[in-house]
């Protein structure tokens, strides 16, 4: 009698819901095989810092390069997918002022998809420094180039509009001379002739606020000419 109540009590443990006990514990093997088949991996990729919320009245007064390479470890199969796209690197800039600053780039920084840890970051961190947003017009210097026939040189360059506006940072713009245009071959030009180009100021900070294009006239005399 005590043996037949020691075997249902066994039974009751063991035998009830024995079907769902049996798919549970195939599910918890197919998961292992699946992670035992899925080992880690890790990839470098490189990527831009994303700034945000740079206060209106202030610029970046900074041209060096603000890329970062970010090393994440997870499933290789992940891994095999991920795209620069997926991963983002960003900054908030709303506190900001005039001047030099130097940044920490952490893990809380790098957004990267699930599944995936941030394990290296470099460079871990990097200095910038930011301006007043300043305005300013200036000159516009056409560039003419050419071979003329012999005799002949050029008398007169002019540009409509002569001037254009700039914005950028103000130490920078302060210290622009002027906006020049595309290179104008006036070859084979015997009296004159107009051109239609763009101007552009060489340092990468500075931008034509209202980029229009530019007529470029350009009067050619001979030596035997008179002027009119």
């Amino acid at each position: 009698m005590p043996g037949s109540v020691q075997r249902s009590f066994v039974q009751r443990i063991f035998g009830h819901d024995l079907g769902l006990k049996a798919v549970s514990l195939l599910l918890a093997v197919g998961l292992w095989m699946v992670v035992a088949r899925d080992p880690i991996a890790e990839v470098e990729i490189q990527v831009p810092i994303e700034f945000q919320s740079l206060p209106d009245n202030l610029e970046m007064d900074s041209a060096n390069s603000t890329d970062v390479r970010i090393r994440v470890r997870g499933p290789e199969r992940v891994i095999h997918r991920l795209r620069a796209a997926d991963v983002h690197a960003e900054i908030n800039l709303a506190t900001v002022r005039p001047g030099e600053r130097t940044f920490d780039l952490s893990s809380q920084q790098i957004h990267v998809p699930q599944d995936l840890e941030v394990v290296q970051i470099i460079p871990g961190q990097f200095h910038l420094s930011f301006d007043d947003r300043a305005t300013r017009r200036i000159e516009v210097r056409p560039r003419v180039t050419g071979n003329f026939a012999n005799g002949m040189r050029v008398t007169q360059v002019l540009a409509d509009p002569p001037n254009v506006m700039i914005t950028g940072p103000r130490r920078r713009v302060e210290a622009v001379e002027a906006a020049i245009t595309d290179p104008v071959d006036a070859t084979g030009v015997m009296t004159r002739a107009t051109f239609v180009t763009h101007a552009y100021v060489t340092d990468p900070l500075i931008q034509v606020a209202h980029p229009t294009s530019i007529r470029v006239t350009v009067t050619m005399e001979g030596s035997g000419n008179e002027k009119k």
